[in-house]
């Protein structure tokens, strides 16, 4: 990584001010590397996540259609999830979320990168993973609040499917591209 110039900002100060099971928000009072002093910058406190690039024998992505109520849309994404533990690995977190939203089991699990969603006021992480020989195992354990079907789609329909916009959540895509770049360096 190149060096740079630039300066964190300082925290004089935080207090969450929403503390609830599915929501919390912090209030940061921060001064900024010119001296500038904000009152109010607010900060999604989130869990970290995983998401998960399950490829089949047959060279099928696993994904899930789902309702999303944040945009009020229904969306096709790659199999994702909150970690549900502290002490839950994201190894453990990808395997469970993708067994629970689909039911398929995979023989080797690579995690491809960590990244960020929405730095500017999410504070979570994303840990992405590529998932090999994903085969059906069981049937889906869902959440009160999830109703999935799982989707296989062709890894050759991919790259169309983001470009269309039929497919379109960012930890998606940027899972599909990363798994896609290192399937083709491995053949």
């Amino acid at each position: 990584m190149t060096e740079s110039n630039l300066k964190k900002w300082k925290i004089l100060s935080s207090q969450l001010v929403i503390e609830h099971e599915w929501c919390k928000i912090r209030q940061d009072q921060i001064e900024l590397p010119n001296g500038r002093v904000i009152d109010d910058y607010f900060i999604n406190i989130r869990p970290e996540i995983v998401v998960i690039l399950a490829i089949t024998p047959t060279q099928e992505i696993v994904f899930v259609r789902q309702y999303r109520h944040g945009v009020t849309e229904i969306l096709l994404e790659l199999p994702a999830g909150n970690f549900e533990k502290k002490i839950e690995d994201s190894f453990e977190a990808a395997q469970r979320e993708l067994v629970e939203e689909t039911g398929y089991e995979v023989e080797c699990l690579i995690k491809l990168a960590t990244i960020y969603d929405n730095p500017v006021k999410n504070n979570n992480k994303t840990h992405i993973f590529l998932g090999i020989n994903a085969k059906k195992t069981t049937v889906q354990s869902l959440d009160i609040t999830e109703e999935i079907e799982v989707v296989l789609i062709p890894i050759k329909d991919i790259v169309n499917q983001v470009i269309s916009g039929e497919i379109c959540v960012a930890g998606t895509i940027a899972a599909v591209f990363m798994g896609l770049e290192i399937l083709r360096q491995k053949s």
